[in-house]
């Protein structure tokens, strides 16, 4: 499975990736590049309920800024069930709080991936509010600033520092199983780029 494939003009390579899914959050080029994956995926790019291979998706709707849209757009948040783990990528979420029925659309969510870099989506106090309204086990930022990236984003320290998890050093990989999945506290991981 591959979520919103970029294309290099944000100054970053895409690795070849090949899927059978292909998640697509919304029409912008950093999350877009269909044709950057390698094989034949099935293509998903809105609401709606899919299940593949084994793997339940749910598109839910959710806004790219503040202003219900009026600004950047809609985004779609997926939540994805495989391997009895559920997993929600939220996208570039620039809502600093979900609605009641977002909220009941994602139900349980073991691990959480979230934009914390500002810049047309969530930073640093937005992203913390939208963990507290979860409460994932595990939180995996993203779209945060790292080398070469020409995109202007807030580091990742920022968002640590909000949470009190300074001291997280980036993992080269994470394996997500239930039994590897924290049992009480949510726990915050930083994958290396």
């Amino acid at each position: 499975m591959a979520i919103d494939p970029y294309d290099k003009s944000i100054g970053l390579r895409l690795p070849k990736v090949s899927a059978d899914i292909l998640l697509v959050s919304h029409q912008h080029k950093d999350h877009n590049n269909i044709s950057a994956v390698l094989g034949k995926p099935f293509i998903i790019d809105g609401p709606g309920e899919y299940e593949i291979k084994d793997v339940f998706i749910k598109g839910i709707p959710a806004f790219h800024d503040e202003a219900e849209g009026k600004e950047r757009g809609g985004v779609v948040m997926y939540k994805i069930e495989a391997e009895d783990i559920k997993l929600a990528h939220l996208s570039d979420l620039g809502q600093r709080e979900l609605t009641d029925s977002q909220l009941e659309a994602l139900g349980e969510v073991d691990a959480l991936i979230l934009p914390v870099g500002s810049s047309h989506s969530l930073d640093a106090k937005g992203a913390a509010n939208i963990i507290s309204q979860i409460e994932p086990r595990l939180v995996i930022p993203m779209h945060y600033k790292i080398p070469k990236l020409k995109i202007a984003l807030e580091p990742v320290s920022k968002f640590l520092k909000t949470m009190g998890a300074e001291g997280a050093k980036p993992e080269k990989k994470l394996k997500l199983t239930p039994k590897t999945l924290p049992a009480e506290e949510t726990k915050i991981i930083v994958l290396e780029p």
